[in-house]
């Protein structure tokens, strides 16, 4: 589900950084929608800056099985998805949408609809929205479902290795483009179009820039 209804005119179509929510942009706290447990982290706020302002849309793509299973109400995590965006305004970040998967896992554990990821149904609504190139595009996440939903969606995907992912169920479409350990090196590589060379070239000042 989407924050945003109408679908964007189609024309020159822009790349996006697709982001995961918890354990990629915020700690991870099982099942949290208090706005008083958001943490950033660190780093997240200024590549974040730093991929929009080269023209970058930053839409997060997130599933939130806990409301299907009813551990939080919809009012809840509406109050909670507020307050993230609030937190990144504050600091400069503007997200374009914030798309989420309210509907639980099937009973083997895989997605029982288009949109959970590893489908990669949140990433085309995003695309077809907010005229997105998707083959332009990156997908972040902590998970090998993260990076999965990418390969499907013709995205190009980095695994930022925060310690999420346990399983390491390895199959072709969950072969990250990229493995990285912070959100500097996100930026890095995101704005040197995945390669190693040329990064303060492309405008980002780098590791010295986060504090």
């Amino acid at each position: 589900m989407s924050l945003h209804a109408p679908v964007r005119p189609r024309g020159v179509e822009r790349p996006a950084v697709l982001i995961d929510k918890d354990g990629t942009l915020v700690e991870n706290v099982p099942w949290n929608v208090d706005p008083a447990k958001l943490r950033l982290l660190p780093g997240a706020a200024e590549a974040l800056r730093a991929l929009a302002a080269h023209g970058h849309a930053l839409v997060v793509v997130t599933n939130q099985s806990g409301l299907a299973e009813g551990r939080f109400s919809a009012a809840q995590f509406v109050s909670m998805r507020a307050a993230l965006r609030q937190m990144l305004l504050d600091q400069g970040v503007v997200v374009t949408d914030f798309l989420h998967c309210p509907h639980a896992p099937g009973d083997d554990g895989r997605p029982a609809c288009l949109c959970r990821k590893p489908q990669p149904g949140m990433l085309l609504r995003a695309a077809r929205l907010h005229g997105l190139d998707l083959a332009r595009s990156w997908m972040v996440g902590d998970i090998l479902d993260d990076v999965e939903a990418g390969r499907r969606a013709g995205c190009r995907s980095i695994l930022l290795d925060t310690g999420g992912e346990t399983v390491w169920r390895r199959t072709p479409l969950r072969v990250p483009d990229h493995t990285v350990g912070d959100w500097v090196e996100v930026a890095e590589w995101v704005l040197a179009g995945g390669r190693e060379t040329g990064l303060n070239a492309a405008g980002w000042a780098g590791r010295p820039a986060v504090a």
